[in-house]
């Protein structure tokens, strides 16, 4: 038994089942035997890769985007670049080399990385000299905001609740025996507002990082850019989408407690309306890197570097191919009401949200 799970167990034992929120908080972010605390989970040695990890094209892209959108906004003399859970810092190292060509962009960007991994934290240094750091977004001082989180949403803890004869009910952790189960909380307060069998997943720390961002684009100016994976109206999946990743397979949620990385699908109908009043829209992956030129920057690594033309058309698959990421990750821009439509919002293949 590892040292989380039987902290977990006696939480439960003491407290009563926990809620899977809970749950995925400890297992993810406990200071000791937290997933995210305790090493490094990215590439090939650890447990997923992320898109910044296949290919540099991808932060290029992104570093290019924040700064049309900066020159759009008037080009600030000052204004906070904010990453959300940046990993290694692969995607910002990436998007700061491209944006570089850009005159007075990086001078004007104060870097912030909001992270809580002492791990990732120490890799994110070696590769952005200069980066600040804060544990929450609303640390981060004020100030105009061009906000980038790539997969970070799917990380925050979730609330899951399903409709039951006897109305809502909220999913929980507890013991069977010796071993973690799940299970159902006795019914919740209020109508029975749904068909049995509908359920709903929740996250308040989601909703309260997109209510901060949303406030300081709206009063100072900036924009958002989140890239997660998700669904919209119309793919919504058949039940709960909590899923567990180790050494890049699929995993029991349960089993092993901070040794697997746990996830949810965003909602992103849902995160475009957490970000009223500013304007959204969004779009999948691969139709937003197509629009951004990714096609043409693969072509042209790929004739400046002949031997590697395999790996970048590998990649430039992985990134955009319908069945890969290009459809499993939804892109969502937001800016405030009025000003110019950030760069690959517009048609074909784009759904404005608001």
């Amino acid at each position: 038994m590892s040292g989380l799970e039987a902290i977990i167990k006696a939480q439960i034992r003491a407290s009563g089942p926990m809620s899977v929120a809970e749950y995925m908080a400890l297992c993810l972010g406990h200071p000791e035997h937290g997933f995210y605390i305790k090493d490094d989970p990215l590439g090939a040695a650890g447990h997923f890769t992320t898109a910044p990890e296949i290919s540099q094209m991808f932060g290029e892209l992104i570093g290019l985007w924040l700064t049309q959108v900066w020159r759009d906004q008037g080009s600030p003399a000052s204004f906070r670049l904010i990453e959300l859970g940046p990993g290694r810092g692969t995607l910002m190292a990436d998007a700061l080399r491209a944006a570089g060509a850009v005159s007075g962009f990086a001078e004007a960007a104060d870097l912030w990385l909001v992270e809580t991994s002492p791990a990732l934290r120490a890799e994110q240094a070696k590769r952005l000299p200069g980066a600040q750091w804060a544990e929450r977004l609303e640390l981060v001082p004020e100030g105009p905001a061009l906000i980038v989180a790539n997969e970070f949403f799917d990380a925050l803890p979730v609330r899951q609740f399903l409709a039951t004869a006897e109305g809502w009910r909220e999913k929980q952790v507890g013991i069977d025996g010796d071993r973690l189960a799940w299970g159902l909380s006795a019914p919740l307060p209020g109508q029975h507002d749904a068909p049995e069998g509908a359920w709903r997943e929740t996250s308040p720390i989601a909703d309260a990082v997109a209510a901060e961002a949303t406030r300081r684009i709206a009063r100072d100016g900036g924009a958002a850019l989140i890239v997660d994976y998700g669904y919209q109206a119309g793919d919504r999946p058949p039940g709960f989408t909590l899923q567990a990743l180790k050494r890049h397979a699929p995993a029991d949620p349960l089993a092993a407690p901070g040794g697997a990385d746990l996830t949810w699908l965003i909602d992103f109908d849902h995160l475009a309306g957490t970000l009223d009043p500013l304007a959204t829209a969004s779009t999948a992956q691969g139709t937003f890197l197509a629009a951004l030129g990714l096609g043409q920057r693969a072509a042209s690594l790929a004739d400046a570097r002949p031997d590697q033309a395999g790996a970048v058309a590998d990649a430039l698959d992985r990134l955009t191919g319908a069945d890969q990421m290009g459809r499993l990750f939804n892109v969502l821009a937001a800016w405030p009401q009025g000003a110019a439509a950030p760069p690959g919002f517009g048609p074909p293949g784009f759904e404005e949200t608001r």
